[in-house]
């Protein structure tokens, strides 16, 4: 009988081990580890140890110290831009076809322009955006290219323009009544 519940604590015991070292590691919320612990038997103490560093790191905490660890990017110094024009009508356009547009800005401020991202609102609407730092003073632009495909009707669609200005974010519109061919 001894022998039987000396098996059973040991297979209790393996389990909790197994459980708190492959199953409780993934979870995502924390969890407790109850002192009461520390009173089982010495081979467990080690593991209970070892069990509660484990269980208060969880994987968003663990993820949350590496990125502490790596060197944080500088702020870019805010500059400001000036966009000719916001929004542009390609009017009536028919289907299956590639209109395209310039958006064309000036820095205004006393700091380089960054343009970090251009992002269009569906896949048929595509910019393309100077990847190089634009100096104050100087002049340059956004092409984008709307191709309506198979829409038709009033279509609008925008452009995102994030970079080094204050806002980060900047919305460039494009409307186009695309009529069936």
């Amino acid at each position: 009988m001894k022998e039987n519940i000396q098996t059973a604590l040991l297979a209790v015991l393996t389990l909790t081990m197994v459980y708190g070292v492959f199953i409780k590691e993934d979870s995502p919320a924390p969890t407790m580890v109850n002192n009461q612990r520390n009173t089982a038997a010495p081979s467990s103490n080690a593991f209970a140890a070892n069990n509660k560093t484990m269980q208060n790191n969880t994987p968003l905490q663990m993820q949350q110290q590496n990125e502490s660890q790596q060197p944080a990017t500088p702020p870019k110094p805010a500059t400001t831009v000036d966009f000719t024009e916001m929004d542009h009508d390609f009017g009536n356009i028919n289907q299956d076809t590639e209109n395209k547009h310039v958006f064309s800005f000036t820095n205004t401020g006393s700091n380089p322009l960054i343009i970090e991202s251009a992002t269009g609102s569906c896949g048929c609407t595509v910019p393309e955006y100077p990847k190089e730092p634009i100096m104050p003073g100087e002049k340059g632009e956004i092409k984008v290219v709307y191709k309506p495909g198979k829409q038709q009707g009033n279509q609008h669609k925008t452009v995102k323009v994030v970079a080094n200005t204050t806002p980060k974010e900047t919305v460039l519109n494009i409307t186009a009544q695309v009529e069936k061919m």
